[in-house]
């Protein structure tokens, strides 16, 4: 039904955090594109099975936005691991689905990023931007026919993701409406942990 396509790592030194991915891995990051109006921009490294690791953070060339950068960066202190999306065929159809189990992932909208090299490439969503979406949850994201960012990524592969939260139980149910998978641990914190092989050791993104 479903299958993950990137986690995303925000920050609020984007140049910083890449340059630190880099030296953990072995493998540098590219750049991804902006974000018009969001007041971001992001790097990427791709993770394996057509995924990747989105970093994102504070786009210094744009004018500061008229409302709070997602994923809560305007508050980060440092990178954190703050959610992960998985890929859907027919974003409508996911979402209905999913309504129909009593889940309701939100509702589907339209973004777009600047590319490098020119162009735009351009998709549908339900990352609740309102709220700053965050969480072990994943967004669904459908890519219609543009091009995946994948393609070409340098590549450090993901050996593991999951979770700690303080109920487990209660988050699965929805998961599994969206077709998710993910091993979630009790913990007394909310976290997402991301584990990928870099050049010479295993490097944990959390």
């Amino acid at each position: 039904m479903s299958m993950v396509d990137h986690l995303v790592l925000a920050t609020p030194d984007l140049a910083a955090t890449v340059a630190e991915i880099g030296r953990l891995t072995g493998i540098d990051p590219v750049p991804g594109g902006r974000h018009p109006g969001l007041g971001t921009v992001n790097h990427l490294l791709g993770i394996g099975e057509g995924a990747y690791l989105e970093i994102i953070g504070p786009d210094p060339d744009q004018p500061a936005p008229s409302r709070p950068r997602p994923f809560e960066i305007d508050s980060l202190t440092e990178s954190r691991l703050v959610t992960w999306s998985i890929q859907v065929e027919d974003i409508d159809e996911a979402v209905e689905s999913s309504r129909d189990e009593g889940y309701d992932p939100g509702t589907p909208w339209a973004m777009s990023r600047r590319m490098p090299e020119g162009g735009d490439l351009r998709w549908r969503l339900t990352l609740d931007y309102e709220h700053g979406h965050r969480g072990l949850i994943p967004f669904l994201i459908d890519w219609g026919r543009t091009p995946h960012p994948s393609a070409g990524l340098p590549v450090a592969p993901l050996v593991s993701l999951e979770a700690v939260h303080p109920e487990p139980a209660a988050i699965e149910p929805c998961l599994k409406t969206i077709g998710a998978s993910l091993q979630i641990k009790p913990g007394n914190r909310q976290s997402l942990v991301a584990t990928l092989l870099g050049e010479t050791d295993l490097v944990v993104i959390h």
